[in-house]
């Protein structure tokens, strides 16, 4: 009669949870000592161990007078079943606080022309004063579309919501902001209140990435009865900045955001009634609860909530 068992028998899938009774059965050397440690009882343990044995296809502990020794398999997973305990746990336990001085990790900010230069500088020294091993990267932004966000082409985007901003993109306001009219030093219209006649008989300069020739500001001039001559049309703020600057054209151009665009140049309140934008941060869902992530959206947030330094 044979009394030896056959311990290769074909399980449906590995259960897990039955490392942890493994490393309990190797580090105690008894059902029972492995038991007390689990808090289970030494029958619930020994259908455990027999389990075990049908899904290694050896019988790991063996008996040796009144007690078991393990067999040269159960040496061998002794070695590694606690560190895989180890490195699952690691897995399942919330994320360790973030110590900045130790993250090394570039970002990538998409952001419409005006934004670096206004905060740059501002961002960079305060991430090299806590963070030096990350770097910035920063990249133009050309439209809303939600996808570069989506495939994590880029980690945050500053810019105003639109109707191809993904629905399930995350947002974070950042500041108000209005647009006011530009012009250079000297201008005719930096001396004297600046109504709705004398800037509309100006000669303009439209931002339209998409080459409109018509906007918001002149659907409000025409309320009033008025129009003005657009005499170009640029894709940019910094275009149209460059070209009032250097003649007498009129740029319009988001107060904050261009801030620093606009050094040297005169800034008025336009004189009829446009919404104020709402400039926000932008990123993907699933980098909600990353640490690092969430430590460079409250960077970004504290800089622009600085006052505007902007030079006349």
């Amino acid at each position: 009669m044979r009394t030896d068992r056959c311990y290769g028998r074909a399980m449906a899938g590995p259960d897990l949870n039955l490392l942890i009774t493994l490393d309990a059965l190797l580090g105690e050397g008894s059902v029972a000592g492995a038991a007390r440690r689990l808090r289970l009882s030494p029958s619930a343990t020994s259908r455990a161990l027999a389990r075990l044995r049908d899904a290694t296809g050896d019988p790991l502990l063996v008996r040796a007078g009144r007690g078991l020794v393990p067999t040269p398999r159960a040496l061998e997973l002794r070695r590694s079943v606690g560190q895989l305990l180890h490195d699952a746990e690691a897995v399942l336990r919330p994320a360790a606080p973030l110590d900045p001085g130790r993250l090394v990790r570039t970002f990538t900010l998409r952001n419409r022309e005006g934004f670096v230069e206004t905060f740059g500088p501002a961002l960079i020294s305060r991430i090299g004063e806590q963070a030096p091993g990350v770097r910035l990267r920063f990249v133009p932004k050309p439209d809303r579309d939600s996808a570069p966000l989506r495939d994590g082409g880029i980690d945050l985007e500053t810019g105003v919501i639109g109707d191809a901003t993904g629905p399930e993109i995350r947002a974070r306001t950042l500041f108000r902001d209005r647009f006011v009219g530009a012009v250079r030093a000297g201008h005719p219209l930096g001396t004297g209140p600046v109504t709705a006649q004398r800037y509309a008989a100006g000669r303009h300069v439209l931002v339209s990435r998409r080459g409109h020739e018509h906007g918001p500001i002149d659907e409000a001039l025409a309320t009033a009865g008025l129009a003005r001559t657009i005499a170009t049309v640029v894709s940019s703020f910094s275009e149209a900045l460059a070209l009032a600057r250097a003649s007498d054209l009129i740029a319009d151009v988001p107060e904050r955001y261009a801030g620093r665009l606009c050094d040297g140049m005169i800034l008025f309140g336009l004189p009829v009634s446009l919404p104020d934008i709402t400039v926000s941060l932008l990123w993907h869902p699933r980098m909600d609860a990353d640490p690092g992530h969430r430590w460079l959206r409250e960077c970004v947030r504290e800089v622009c909530a600085l006052p505007s330094t902007r030079s006349a």
